[in-house]
This record gives C-alpha cells, sequence and structure tokens, in this order.
C-alpha cells in the first residue's frame, strides 16, 4: 500500500513569483495579439505603395520596417487606438501610379489626402471606411465613375473629387451624406443633371459643380442650403432663368459662379436687395437680357463682378458708383448704351475695368483718372467720341489699355 506523505506548504515568495509569471505571460500573450491587429495596418499601407510607380521626391524610402507604420511620412495613428491609421497625407508629390483596393481596409481612416499628384485609374473602393470624413484626391487623372458606395461613408464632411476625368451621373444618394460641409466635383467630364436631393444636405457650405457637361435648370432644391457661401456651377450646359430659389441663400450666400452656361431671361430687379452679402457675381458669357437691375448697387460687399458676353442692353445708371469695393469690372461684349457714368471714378479699389465691345457714346468721364490702382483699362469698339482725358495720364498702374475703336482724339500720354 502505497504510503502518502502529507504535502509542504508551498513557501509564499514562490506562489508570489508564479502569479508574476503567470501574469507575465498572459501580458505578454495581450501584447502579441494587439500588435498582430495593430500591423495589419501596415500591411495595407505596404499594399498601398506597391502600386506606387514613381515617387520623385523619395518619401517612401522610409517606409519600411525599421520604423514604426505609426512614424512614416504622410501616416497619422490613433492615440485612442495604437497602431490604427487616422491620417494619409500625402499630397502634391508628384507620385504616380494606382491607387490600390488596401486604402479601403484602412477602416479607422478619418482623412484621406492624395491631391495634387498624378495617379490614374479608378477610385478606391470605400465601403469600409464609415469614419471617413476628408476624401480629397483632387487634381490627379481618375477616370470612373463616383461610386454609389461613397453614401456607406456617412461620416464624410468634405469630399474633393475636382480636376480629374470622373465621367457619368453625380449619384442621388450623395443626398445621404448628412454631414457634408464640401462636394466639390469640378472640372470633370461628368454628365446628367444636377440632382435635387443634394438640397437636403443643409450642412453643405461650399458646392463646386463647375466646368462638367451637366444639363437642364438649375434645381429649386438648392435653396434650402441655407448655410452654403461658395456655389460654383459655371461651366456646364446649364439653361433656363437665373434661379430664383437663390434668394433664400441671402444670409449666407457669398460667392455666386454662374458663367459659361446658357443661362437666359432677364435678371431679377430684386438681385441686389436679396443677396446683399455677395462679394463674387460670375454671370458672364450666358444669354442673359434686359437692363442690369439698379438694385445691384445694393450688394456693396461685392468685390468681382463679370456679366461679360450676354445681350444685356439699356445704360449703365450711377448706382455702380456704390460698389465701392469692386476690383474687378466686367461688361464687355453686351449691347449697352448712352454715356458712361461718371460715379465709376468712385471705384477706387478697381484693378480692371472692361467695358470694351458695346455702344457707348460721349466722352470718356475725367473722373476715371481717380482710379489709381487701375493696371487693365478696355473701352475699345464703342462710339466714345471727343477728348482723351488727361486725367487718365495719372493711372501709373496701368499695363494695358485699350481705346481703339472709338472716335476719340487727342493723346495719352
Amino acid at each position: 500500500m502505497a504510503s502518502t506523505r502529507p504535502k509542504r506548504p508551498r513557501n509564499p515568495a514562490v506562489l508570489l513569483l508564479l502569479a508574476l509569471l503567470q501574469l507575465s505571460l498572459r501580458a505578454s500573450k495581450i501584447n502579441c495579439a494587439t500588435l498582430h491587429d495593430n500591423n495589419t495596418d501596415a500591411l495595407w499601407l505596404q499594399a498601398f505603395r506597391h502600386g506606387i510607380k514613381s515617387d520623385p521626391s523619395g518619401w517612401f524610402s522610409s517606409w519600411n520596417s525599421s520604423a514604426n507604420h505609426c512614424l512614416w511620412p504622410g501616416v497619422r495613428c490613433s492615440r485612442k487606438h495604437p497602431g490604427r491609421v487616422v491620417a494619409l497625407q500625402l499630397f502634391g508629390l508628384n507620385l504616380t501610379g494606382r491607387i490600390g483596393s488596401s486604402i479601403g481596409n484602412l477602416t479607422f481612416l478619418r482623412t484621406l489626402n492624395l491631391s495634387t499628384n498624378g495617379f490614374s485609374g479608378r477610385l478606391p473602393p470605400l465601403n469600409h471606411l464609415q469614419k471617413l470624413q476628408v476624401f480629397d484626391l483632387s487634381r490627379n487623372r481618375l477616370h470612373d465613375n463616383i461610386p454609389y458606395a461613397i453614401a456607406n461613408c456617412s461620416s464624410l464632411r468634405e469630399i474633393d473629387l475636382s480636376r480629374n476625368i470622373l465621367v457619368g451621373k453625380i449619384p442621388p444618394k450623395v443626398a445621404l451624406l448628412s454631414n457634408l460641409s464640401l462636394l466639390r466635383l469640378s472640372r470633370n467630364n461628368l454628365t446628367g443633371t444636377i440632382p435635387p436631393r443634394l438640397g437636403n444636405i443643409t450642412s453643405m457650405r461650399r458646392l463646386a459643380l463647375a466646368y462638367n457637361k451637366l444639363t437642364g435648370s438649375i434645381p429649386d432644391e438648392l435653396g434650402k442650403l441655407t448655410n452654403i457661401w461658395y456655389l460654383a456651377l459655371g461651366g456646364n450646359r446649364l439653361s433656363g432663368g437665373f434661379p430664383g430659389c437663390l434668394f433664400n441663400l441671402s444670409n449666407s450666400l457669398q460667392y455666386l459662379s454662374l458663367e459659361f452656361n446658357m443661362l437666359s431671361k432677364e435678371l431679377p430687379p430684386n438681385i441686389g436687395d436679396d443677396l446683399p452679402n455677395l462679394q463674387l457675381l460670375l454671370l458672364n458669357d450666358n444669354i442673359f437680357e434686359g437692363q442690369i437691375p439698379a438694385s445691384l448697387g445694393n450688394a456693396r460687399w461685392l468685390q468681382i463682378l463679370q456679366l461679360g458676353n450676354n445681350n444685356l442692353t439699356g445704360t449703365i445708371g450711377e448706382w455702380i458708383g456704390k460698389l465701392t469695393r469692386l476690383q474687378y469690372l466686367s461688361l464687355q461684349a453686351n449691347r449697352f448704351t448712352k454715356t458712361l457714368p461718371s460715379s465709376l471714378g468712385q471705384l477706387t479699389q478697381l484693378d480692371t475695368l472692361n467695358l470694351g465691345n458695346n455702344k457707348f457714346e460721349g466722352p470718356i468721364p475725367p473722373a476715371l483718372g481717380n482710379l489709381q490702382l487701375l493696371s487693365y483699362l478696355d473701352l475699345s469698339q464703342n462710339n466714345l467720341e471727343g477728348n482723351i482725358p488727361i486725367q487718365l495720364g495719372s493711372l501709373t498702374s496701368l499695363y494695358k489699355l485699350d481705346l481703339s475703336s472709338n472716335k476719340l482724339t487727342g493723346k495719352f500720354s
């Protein structure tokens, strides 16, 4: 029969040592597991790097295993979730190649800025980037449709895909991005109409769809964007009259660009009263007709006013002198008549004044000599007559003066 010996009580110091060893082993397992999860972002970044064909500045030379990926140039990681990439900013580096699908696996990404490079091919998949807030791939050579999956990025605040070669229509589902404050799709080859549902994004502050191939009218729903200050729709094939819905934006709208379209009819008589905060108004190269409403003189914050190349008629009233902040005034290639208002001499901030190719008559107002900042003055192709005012000789900043094709006498000195 086997004898049973009583167990010796273990030394408390030994027990403590064993407990510490067990805790250490558990901690090392936890750390290893966390390190493994965090390293997956490094793998996705390396996969992205493999799609780069040209790196003229050698930006990626330090993207290697000798340094933690959170220290790689252009990469920023989360403090709350160590090792998880929250920002990838590689803009203005003249990189070429394709943006690989691995970018779509950086699920903690909040900022993706690859702008001003030479990337080509398609847009990266966005399905899993639900934390993404800033998406900027502008100034590349990307050739693709805007994916409907962009609506899955519900945290997006800024989208800038301008100056690419994007085609197709603007996805109406973009309107589901309720936090969006910037949507810039200008200078692509987008077609179709402006989705009316964009008016549902009431957080929008800047909307730029200029210089595409968009058609149809400007939807009334844009009048619901009461926080918007920048609206650029120029350089398309938009038709209809001046959009009255924009008068709902009187408290916010400062920049309005509708140039190079097919907009027609008369300008609303209340345009200056209902859009008093405008600083820039571009309506040139359309088919607007009738007179310029005198109410425009009440838009006293205007700095740039372009109405050239339309079918505008009538006279330019003395109200123009109220726009004392104007730096650029272009009314050329219309059918304005009668004399030039002497109140033009009150626009002392003017750098450019282009009134050429109209039917103005009478003398050049001597008050133009007050425009000491003027560098460009074009009064050509009118019916102006009389002596060239000697006051123009005091315009020492002028680098271009065109008085040709008039009935003027005297010399400019």
